[in-house]
């Protein structure tokens, strides 16, 4: 079964003695892709709907794999040298690399000079010419028979031959080098057959009349693969590519759904991503993976969506971004309040976060008050690498009796910027303060047994923040502790304050063990109703503990 779909002879054994072919897994994999528009990145104006498989691939691999596409539209391997993307390709090439080559659609153009190419003829010649130069270079090229085109004759049947001598013609020069062969041809021709004519209609660029901007009159087009097909091509040629290419097996990510700015996804807002999960999921998770970019949008995650797991492919550079803020005349005129501001809503229970930004970029100033970067509305919710960026009320812990745990994540805001009802654990967490005031407001209800825990987690500030309490109480019965904290030279002495509630005194439990830095105090030092742990009350402080047993959790986390 394997040979029908690559072809890897035996003296391509000498590419793996290539300059950077024993490259290290932990080295960046460079894939530079040539071809036509089966494999091209497309415009995406007018709602574009059509993708090549190239384009889509990127979203397939982690962020150790760089793919640099260089096909086009159009292309054949003669137009590809004359048009100059060829001398692109020529200037970029490294030693190590791996050089992707796929033609073949429109060197079959007998009736155009400018792209025709015969399969035995000047075809191989160009094929001959780009693996002489990879090679030369230290690259290792990986040959591609053409993608089959979706021709169904009357009788429902698929017609094999719609690239005539091409696909042999390039099985002879992969045995002349020794390179390996994707045979994409074989591999796309079976899935076809397999789904027939009316089901694979939906992979292509078939259009109704009318629902489409960029073509308003409709398209039934055979040969290019719209977002869904794109993705099933990755899906089909990706095994035989990491066979050909062992090392690329452990950089290959499966995820339900992928959100990409530059359409190498399957949605470009992470709502649409949202809404297209299952409601009330009782099975697996459903993964969504954010591609870098800035994604404007508010975003909100209804409680039908349970067990979602979002993963940015950077904390930084993953952003979901918005600036609404309690001052701000909503859409009926009135203010919109603190509650209506997050950039991000999130009311689903078994929620996991990774890798991303979480910001309000509406300001600090007096004219903007609250606003909320994230409201956490949901139970056994769970946030690992993220970032968390607003002023005042950054991250908003909604609901009584819910249990969020956070780690390794940076928060920062200016007043009461973590604040709300539910338990929360924060662990080896960067907290940072902007601005002389209160880094939290607990509003933890009466009865509840536990509210805020900060573990390991290193309180700093910015030069306009030097007087900085830990917390002050929302609610009477606020609980906050800090614990083997490292707390910065912005933390007063006192450590708390009462908001001016006298009464908070006696029921709040504002409470601390172990904690270093400049910032930290003697028991003498801090207000009088604060409370240093005992030795025998630490052991109650942990994760399971104050969180409930970790079997609960769906996203085992700690």
């Amino acid at each position: 079964m394997k040979n029908r779909y690559f072809a890897f002879f035996a003296s391509a054994f000498l590419l793996l003695s290539l300059p950077g072919a024993g490259q290290d897994s932990g080295q960046k994999i460079t894939l530079r892709l040539m071809g036509d528009s089966t494999m091209a990145d497309k415009d995406l104006s007018g709602q574009n709907p059509e993708r090549g498989w190239g384009q889509r691939l990127p979203s397939h691999l982690d962020t150790s794999v760089c793919v640099v596409n260089y096909a086009q539209n159009g292309r054949s391997t003669k137009s590809f040298i004359s048009r100059g993307l060829w001398d692109r390709v020529k200037s970029d090439l490294r030693p190590g690399d791996w050089l992707f080559i796929q033609f073949g659609h429109n060197d079959s153009k007998a009736d155009d000079p400018e792209r025709y190419a015969p399969a035995f003829g000047e075809y191989q010649e160009n094929l001959r010419l780009f693996i002489d130069f990879a090679l030369g270079k230290g690259a290792r090229p990986v040959l591609f028979t053409p993608v089959s085109r979706r021709w169904f004759g009357s009788d429902g049947k698929l017609k094999k031959d719609c690239h005539g001598d091409y696909p042999e013609a390039v099985f002879q020069v992969a045995r002349e080098y020794g390179v390996p062969v994707v045979d994409a041809n074989t591999i796309t021709q079976e899935w076809l057959e397999s789904i027939g004519d009316e089901a694979s209609r939906r992979y292509y660029m078939w259009i109704e009349k009318g629902t489409c901007p960029r073509h308003p009159d409709g398209l039934e087009d055979n040969t290019h693969t719209n977002v869904a097909g794109a993705r099933k091509l990755v899906e089909l040629l990706l095994p035989a590519i990491v066979e050909v290419i062992p090392e690329l097996g452990s950089h290959v990510v499966d995820y339900d759904f992928v959100v990409a700015k530059d359409g190498s996804g399957d949605f470009f807002t992470v709502q649409e991503a949202v809404d297209a999960a299952p409601d009330y999921c009782k099975q697996d998770e459903t993964k969504i993976r954010i591609r870098e970019g800035v994604y404007r949008e508010k975003l909100t995650i209804p409680s039908n969506k349970e067990k979602l797991h979002l993963t940015g492919d950077d904390p930084v550079k993953t952003v979901i971004s918005w600036d609404d803020y309690a001052l701000k005349k909503g859409s009926t005129g009135h203010e919109m309040g603190t509650s209506a501001t997050s950039t991000v809503f999130l009311h689903a229970n078994d929620f996991l976060a990774e890798n991303l930004t979480f910001e309000n970029t509406a300001g600090g100033s007096k004219e903007i008050a609250q606003a909320c970067a994230i409201t956490v509305n949901g139970d056994r919710v769970a946030f690992i690498n993220c970032r968390f960026i607003a002023n005042q009320d950054t991250v908003y812990t909604f609901g009584p009796g819910q249990r969020q745990f956070f780690r390794g994540c940076w928060i920062e805001g200016t007043t009461d910027f973590i604040f709300g009802f539910s338990t929360a654990w924060f662990e080896d967490c960067t907290i940072m303060s902007k601005k002389n005031s209160y880094v939290t407001a607990a509003s933890t209800p009466q009865g509840q047994e536990w509210g805020y825990v900060f573990s390991n987690c290193r309180l700093i500030h910015d030069r306009k923040a030097t007087r900085v309490y830990l917390g002050r109480p929302w609610r009477p019965y606020a609980r906050t502790v800090f614990i083997g904290c490292e707390l910065g030279d912005h933390i007063l002495k006192e450590g708390w304050h009462n908001w001016d509630k006298p009464d908070a005194e006696k029921t709040s439990f504002y409470a601390e063990y172990g904690n270093y830095g400049p910032g930290a105090a003697s028991r003498d030092e801090r207000v009088p109703w604060a409370h240093f742990l005992k030795p025998r009350q630490l052991a109650d402080y942990t994760p399971e503990n104050v969180l409930g047993p970790s079997e609960e959790w769906y996203f085992k986390v700690f």
